[in-house]
């Protein structure tokens, strides 16, 4: 999404007629549509507008207020986000019950590395909520007694605060379309494999039941497949012989804060956009980390590398 676009997204049961309804009235206040995508999920429609406003013929309130009214006759919730709505960008934090990925979003909010308000705090359990008020972030605890999640509850907390992206940092539930849908490309989750491989619950157990040599995390957009939506950063780290599950996780935590931080920069900085689900870092991609460090790429080695056959080559010279 490109800084001077209006983000509109229309969410609601799966109906006849609707695309065309919204596309009208953009039509009619003279708005001019760049890009659009559908997708129907567990009987949820989502239709997110990427729209020129620049020679609408109303103030942008008119537009606002004209949306949400054909949202109200045809039953759906419509957000719009106009560039100027995204100057100051607010995060809502997802957690459960570890703390490390937070911790780490707190120390690059104090050391002013994210350029953006952590706004609210949100679990589904209240273990965290003493560390969110140390550093005076309101928290809410939107969980029943089992860790189930109350999205309706979720929503209204991620309304309330007018957020702008939600990050789950070690958020141990799957979010539904309802809410995935309304945030399209501004879910941050992280992962404790090198996705795609080993997605899903134990993902440590997993790469120590496949033997593998090389573990490591990832930070990816939220999509409704799990663990599934375009890879942002990636970390790696080496699996001993005798590698335990509470091994795995003392080796990865480090790595799932630095890897999550790493790609809310890159969103909150503009620096990575989604395309067919795929990112593609622009052209400040130097300034980050994305994989492995400088050393481990130093190290690896670069040679040998398939050329041309030489025994061809001097058989075609040969008279």
């Amino acid at each position: 999404m490109t800084s001077d676009l209006t983000e509109i997204t229309v969410i609601g049961d799966d109906d006849t007629g609707l695309v065309a309804r919204v596309t009208s009235l953009l039509f009619e206040r003279g708005c001019n549509i760049e890009d659009v995508d559908q997708a129907v999920r567990d009987g949820v429609f989502r239709m997110s507008l990427a729209v020129d406003t620049a020679g609408m013929v109303c103030t942008a309130a008119t537009l606002r207020a004209d949306l949400e009214a054909l949202g109200e006759e045809l039953g759906l919730d419509v957000q719009v986000r106009f560039p100027a709505d995204r100057e100051t960008q607010r995060i809502a934090v997802l957690v459960t019950r570890e703390r490390h990925c937070l911790e780490a979003l707190f120390d690059a909010r104090a050391d002013d590395e994210l350029g953006a308000e952590i706004a609210v705090v949100i679990g589904n359990h209240d273990d965290l909520e003493g560390l969110a008020e140390a550093h005076g972030v309101p928290f809410h605890d939107v969980g029943t007694a089992s860790g189930e999640v109350d999205e309706e509850r979720l929503l209204d907390r991620l309304g309330a605060y007018d957020v702008d992206l939600v990050v789950l940092a070690r958020f141990m539930r799957i979010l539904s379309p309802n809410v995935v849908f309304r945030y399209e490309d501004r879910i941050i989750n992280v992962h404790p494999s090198l996705l795609p491989a080993f997605p899903g619950a134990e993902a440590y157990r997993q790469a120590i039941e496949a033997g593998v040599r090389i573990a490591g995390v990832t930070a990816h957009y939220v999509t409704t497949d799990l663990d599934q939506g375009p890879i942002i950063t990636q970390r790696a780290f080496d699996v001993p012989d005798d590698a335990d599950r509470q091994a795995m996780r003392e080796r990865g935590q480090p790595l799932e804060a630095d890897a999550l931080l790493e790609a809310v920069r890159l969103h909150l900085n503009g620096d990575v956009s989604v395309h067919r689900g795929r990112t593609t870092v622009r052209e400040n991609g130097e300034r980050y980390q994305l994989g492995l460090p400088a050393a481990a790429r130093r190290a690896n080695p670069d040679e040998p590398v398939d050329g041309p056959d030489e025994r061809h080559v001097d058989a075609a010279r040969s008279p």
